[in-house]
């Protein structure tokens, strides 16, 4: 599916549709260059899967938790690793794990660490245009 966003709330807006529409557990990438708002579109998505605190991006701790009452959710920026032996030395593989996992995963940048994500997951590619102009694409992989 494709959708084009004119503004950073429609990029919310978006990301609180699929927050709300989820079933954990799940695993969602967030793929995008810099600046693309995949900050903005986990904003959303965790107002839709009904966090209530302040979502920051968690590029210097690689991972910030947040309760909701749908399970956790744990959102990862994997910006600063620079290969999957570092991910794995981080001991986070455990919440990739869909048979254990208690919420929904949202990983930015998950291409630094190739291998990680579960079969099973949706992708999230956004695209950055001229202005706020964003063309989101989510993608189900697996038996989603």
């Amino acid at each position: 599916m494709k959708i084009t966003t004119k503004t950073a709330e429609e990029t919310m807006l978006i990301g609180e549709k699929l927050g709300k529409s989820v079933n954990p557990p799940c695993v969602i990438s967030l793929a995008g260059d810099l600046g693309a708002g995949k900050t903005t579109f986990a904003k959303g998505f965790a107002k839709g899967l009904g966090v209530d605190e302040v979502v920051t991006s968690p590029t210097f701790t690689l991972l910030n938790e947040y309760a909701s009452p749908r399970g956790g959710l744990y959102h990862f920026d994997l910006y600063r690793l620079t290969d999957v032996e570092e991910f794995r030395a981080s001991g986070f593989e455990e919440y990739f794990d869909l048979t254990k996992l208690k919420g929904v995963v949202l990983v930015e940048w998950a291409s630094n660490c190739p291998g990680i994500l579960p079969a099973r997951r949706f992708d999230v590619e956004i695209i950055k245009g001229d202005a706020d102009i964003r063309t989101i694409e989510i993608t189900p992989c697996g038996l989603v």
